[in-house]
């Protein structure tokens, strides 16, 4: 018989997944502490985002001479997940070392951690998915059926975001230069992933190398392609997917061996 002690990092996820109220509970908490007697509260992030958009769309359209019909909604639907990924990815270092005095002082599951985490971001890309809507509005963009494949799409996005929090998260505790190194790496990724670019800009010999190797590339498609109007490429959904399997099984060992030692190297 397999020893349980193999399955402490499951059960951890298990328990933690369990654990949804505190999850929720821990989540908007820290969304009214960050924006405590404001008067938009979480939406000032939604009014910054909007006025970026803009600007970036009306000069970027122009250099890149591409029609703002077209141009607005891509650049709008690319900065708003690229901030949802960005942040979760950058959070999930910190999201052990900021829970110092929880996880020494309480024993619940160390994943709740991420899942707080991961559950704050999610509030912030519900408050800055408002743009969405309104973007369209205004170039006159219609409505797809195509659109409904945003919801495998955001759900495949959040499986990988998850796994990559936890194990960022675990090795940032153990090395602390890590949270610096992934802060530096994703403004470098930021612009080799057509976000404020479109993929047809470069050059052919280019793209296998800046788009078919990104995985946050194909992250992207699976999720702004159907909100686009324009069917995701089967590479992108098995990347996407054969990402999440890989992850996870590389996590759930990472997390099975360190996670008794995460509360020493707090």
């Amino acid at each position: 018989m397999i020893s349980n002690s193999r399955y402490n990092a499951l059960v951890d996820i298990v328990l933690s997944a369990k654990r949804y109220p505190l999850v929720g509970m821990l989540g908007w908490q820290d969304i009214r502490q960050r924006y405590r007697r404001s008067a938009l509260g979480a939406f000032w992030l939604t009014v910054s985002m909007g006025v970026m958009i803009a600007s970036i769309g009306l000069v970027f359209g122009q250099i890149f001479n591409t029609p703002m019909q077209e141009y607005l909604p891509f650049l709008a639907l690319g900065i708003v997940l690229w901030g949802f990924m960005s942040s979760n990815v950058t959070e999930g270092c910190v999201a052990f070392t900021s829970a110092e005095a929880i996880i020494k002082q309480l024993n619940i599951p160390l994943f709740v951690h991420i899942l707080r985490c991961f559950w704050r971001n999610f509030i912030v890309l519900g408050h800055n998915i408002v743009i969405i809507p309104i973007v369209f509005l205004i170039v006159g963009k219609p409505l797809t059926v195509t659109m409904l494949l945003f919801v495998p799409g955001i759900l495949l996005l959040s499986i990988n975001l998850l796994w990559i929090s936890l194990v960022l998260g675990v090795l940032s505790t153990r090395f602390r230069d890590i949270t610096q190194i992934i802060v530096n790496a994703t403004q470098v990724v930021f612009y080799l992933t057509p976000i404020m670019w479109a993929p047809s800009l470069l050059p052919s010999r280019h793209a296998a190398y800046l788009l078919n190797l990104n995985p946050v590339y194909h992250l992207l498609e699976i999720t702004r392609g159907p909100m686009l109007g324009s069917l995701p490429s089967s590479e992108s959904w098995v990347f996407a997917i054969a990402m999440a399997v890989v992850g996870w099984s590389f996590t759930i060992v990472v997390f099975n061996r360190y996670m008794r030692r995460i509360p020493y190297w707090l």
